[in-house]
């Protein structure tokens, strides 16, 4: 019951309306007299931190699954100071857009007709990290765990989530993505399809031989080109224009029950003409219109990070050990489904209320901090806590001094 009893007041302090979410602002926000009994329950409780990730995807998929639904990965960073926090190291972020000290995860989105979540997330360990035992086990990494690439987390994940019968038909991703062949054959296998972003000079099977993918786009004609929507947005339809090239690149095509397709589908910028490229695969024929739809859920997954982070802490913990970081980024992508969830629901209802916008996450968010939790917060003494924020700071300096006295050369 105590462990139950933490979850939900842990959940309810990433829902809260806090200047910085971390250990000590959750504690002296639920009534906590110090931080001891949080972090405990990150790192020390026990509790079955996989079997609650299962629980949150079936919440996810009960009340948002769709037969058409797309999976939706991809990875975003969370810059960090040091060395000593699980997976940092100098490393491209897109959070920051250039190389940064950071930890990179990769994320899983379900994106239903409904709404969208996240529903899984693999910590991205370098390979300094990996072959470093030491490391690893200071920081409480698993002995199991090896070195896998983005992709190769992301295709954990999928298989992961396939194999519990989540209902979808796509998986949908950036370059990174498009660019693994075992993550395509991965869906290939499992018979889901794929819209997998890659490069302009990314090459495509053609009978000619394999040609880059920007010199078949130039070779289209005018007629090729349809304009579609790849799904609205804040301020209306995404319209872009769209082609397709239906390729080959299985001997077995020959076999006239064979009907898997592979394409190449190019998106051309109405007012700029900038391209992009995505590598396509379905198991069954499917039209354009589609692909374009499947194209356009990848978004759904900047839209996750952007809530999960600006509304329920995702990227704000201030945590080193590998067991901490799987249950706080857990916690706060089930705070972040509890919103998608309410949101659906009220989307589903609103031709009952004209004249209103749906709510968004962000005003559901609004609505839980008033009527739930600000009633029911039990109050803790404030002088206490700054004792206690002032008395750890105290010890925290005086380890660095005797630290830094102790590694300093002697006259």
């Amino acid at each position: 019951m105590e462990t139950r009893r933490r979850a939900r007041s842990f959940v309810l302090g990433l829902l809260a309306e806090l200047p910085r979410k971390n250990c000590w602002s959750i504690a002296e926000h639920t009534g906590d007299r110090d931080p001891h009994g949080m972090q405990y329950f990150l790192g020390r409780a026990k509790w079955d931190t996989d079997g609650v990730r299962d629980d949150l995807r079936g919440y996810v998929t009960d009340r948002l699954g769709d037969t058409d639904a797309v999976l939706v990965v991809d990875e975003t960073g969370d810059l960090k100071k040091g060395e000593a926090t699980v997976g940092v190291q100098r490393q491209y972020t897109g959070t920051a857009g250039r190389i940064e000290n950071a930890q990179v995860a990769v994320y899983l989105v379900y994106a239903g007709a409904r709404g969208h979540a996240m529903i899984d997330r693999e910590l991205y360990l370098p390979r300094c990290w990996t072959e470093d035992p030491q490391r690893l086990a200071d920081a409480g990494v698993p002995d199991e765990i090896e070195f896998a690439t983005k992709p190769a987390l992301a295709t954990g994940m999928l298989t992961r989530a396939l194999r519990a019968g989540v209902p979808a038909r796509w998986l949908a991703g950036d370059e990174v993505y498009g660019a693994d062949p075992g993550l395509r054959a991965e869906c290939e296998l499992q018979r889901i399809g794929y819209v997998l972003a890659i490069g302009k000079d990314r090459r495509i099977p053609t009978e000619a031989g394999p040609t880059r993918a920007d010199a078949l786009a130039a070779d289209l004609p005018r007629q090729a080109w349809q304009r579609l929507s790849a799904g609205r947005g804040a301020k209306g339809e995404r319209y872009y224009e769209w082609a397709w090239i239906e390729h080959t690149d299985r001997a077995h095509r020959d076999d006239p029950l064979d009907h898997q397709c592979w394409s190449l589908l190019i998106r051309r910028h109405r007012h700029t003409g900038e391209l992009a490229f995505y590598r396509c695969y379905s198991p069954d024929p499917v039209p354009l219109r589609e692909l374009v739809r499947v194209a356009g859920r990848r978004w759904t997954i900047e839209e996750s990070f952007q809530a999960g982070k600006g509304l329920t802490g995702l990227d704000e913990h201030q945590l080193r050990r590998w067991t901490s970081w799987r249950r706080w980024t857990l916690l706060a992508m089930l705070a972040h489904a509890l919103l998608a969830v309410i949101a659906a629901g009220d989307h589903h209802d609103q031709h009952d209320r004209p004249g209103l916008i749906a709510l968004s996450c962000n005003e559901i968010r609004r609505l839980i901090v008033r009527l739930v939790i600000d009633p029911a917060r039990a109050l803790t003494c404030p002088r206490r806590w700054s004792d206690w924020r002032r008395r750890h700071q105290h010890h925290a300096r005086t380890s660095h001094y005797r630290r830094q006295e102790a590694d300093s050369p002697r006259p």
